[in-house]
């Protein structure tokens, strides 16, 4: 109904899409979407049907309050699809335009791509994210296929073919337990090979066994489930992002992208950053799945953050609202009292709630389990933010800071 609509013109509406649910020809030892499939284990086909397509395709255009439309496809292995899916894609985003300014991004573990996939993204300006967690020891640790064998060989061969055809992409790095002692390797490996903007997700998963088969906690498990052990620890987090702060800060501001970093910057600047990570509210992006179910947000897909299905519900009333909003709002309004009192509570917002199963100072819930290791980053990189702040304030652009940093101008504590 209209009236549950409650602030439809502040934000894009945006959604991400599971054309083939979480299947994948890799099988990723931390995977968090792998085992989605068990809330769907009564259905045989994972696929999304052309029909569905169709309708999607019309009513995120016309759901839009805004001109621009970015249509995400993600996964499991997106490129599981055939190409025939993603041309016919194309048709029906062109057929439903309506003088809409249409874009797609792709997230992909890169070992499908071909000469064929690069030219069809090239020729459409689709955007690519390559899942790969640095050099070849590192992915290869957890990155690996359903027969246990390693997979970064063939996602450098992805990466070739788009550096061929010269396609858009940009990197998504997962930092574990085992690649977040080498910082400084990692960031090296990325520059080396091209990477103009580099992601970085730290891996933070407990296990609980399910009834349905699923295996990884939800908030609603108790707080001291326990760990994976491929989870990053806070002191790792930390110290792994300020050593390459460090190398960024002297040497690659405005000319490497790391998006920790650019958000950093924008909350210090007081502009939402680019993703909700670091926002002060979250469910900005939806996710639907292949049969038309909406969810919440990607790291909640469960059944309690269901807004419905694009069958019998409107994307616009889903992602809309009442429901949604309080999902948004639940972000900040559920810090414990340590966050309301840190002095950088400004510039990480609690991180993602997924993470937030530890307790503060006095007891309270709702601590994000990497508190540590981001406040100690954050009171590491407060000066050289400051300076930065005061050069967009200026109007002048930030990357003075390097030059600032060698002839002296400019000292951190």
């Amino acid at each position: 109904m209209a009236t549950e609509i409650l602030h439809p013109f502040s934000r894009p509406l945006y959604v991400l899409l599971k054309p083939v649910d979480a299947s994948c020809n890799l099988r990723c030892k931390y995977c968090y979407y792998l085992e989605k499939q068990k809330l769907y284990s009564a259905q045989d086909k994972h696929i999304m049907s052309d029909a569905l397509l169709d309708k999607f395709t019309y009513d995120y255009i016309h759901a839009q309050t805004m001109q621009e439309v970015l249509f995400t496809w993600h996964g499991g292995e997106p490129l599981m699809r055939p190409l025939s899916f993603y041309k016919r894609a194309m048709q029906l985003q062109r057929q439903y335009a309506d003088g809409h300014i249409i874009a797609n991004s792709l997230q992909t573990n890169g070992t499908m791509l071909t000469d064929e996939w690069c030219e069809f993204l090239k020729q459409n300006n689709w955007l690519v994210g390559i899942s790969i967690d640095g050099p070849q020891d590192f992915h290869d640790e957890y990155r690996r296929n359903a027969q246990g064998g390693p997979s970064w060989v063939k996602v450098m061969r992805g990466i070739k073919l788009l550096k061929k055809h010269g396609v858009q992409w940009n990197a998504m790095a997962v930092v574990n337990d085992y690649n977040a002692d080498y910082p400084l390797e990692f960031y090296n490996f990325f520059k080396e090979n091209g990477c103009q903007y580099l992601q970085l997700t730290p891996i933070v998963e407990r296990i609980v066994e399910h009834a349905d088969g699923r295996h990884l906690a939800t908030l609603g498990d108790s707080d001291d489930a326990p760990l994976a052990d491929f989870s990053v620890t806070p002191e790792q987090w930390g110290d792994f992002l300020i050593a390459i702060f460090d190398e960024w800060v002297r040497h690659d501001v405005g000319r490497f992208y790391v998006e920790t970093f650019d958000c950093m910057l924008a909350n210090w600047a007081g502009v939402d950053p680019g993703i909700c990570m670091y926002g002060k509210e979250c469910g900005h992006a939806g996710v639907m799945e292949y049969n038309g179910d909406v969810y919440s947000c990607d790291h909640f897909v469960f059944p309690e953050y269901k807004l419905g299905n694009i069958y019998t519900s409107t994307l616009y009333n889903m992602l809309y609202g009442e429901k949604q909003h309080r999902f948004s709002q639940l972000k900040h309004k559920s810090l414990p009292q340590q966050c309301l009192e840190c002095d950088y509570e400004f510039a990480c917002h609690g991180e993602c709630p997924k993470n937030r199963f530890a307790r503060d100072r006095y007891g309270n819930p709702g601590l994000n389990y990497l508190c540590k290791g981001y406040h100690r980053f954050l009171d590491h990189i407060a000066p050289y933010m400051d300076y930065m702040k005061q050069q967009l304030d200026r109007k002048q652009p930030p990357a003075a800071i390097m030059q600032a940093l060698r002839d002296g101008t400019f000292k951190a504590k």
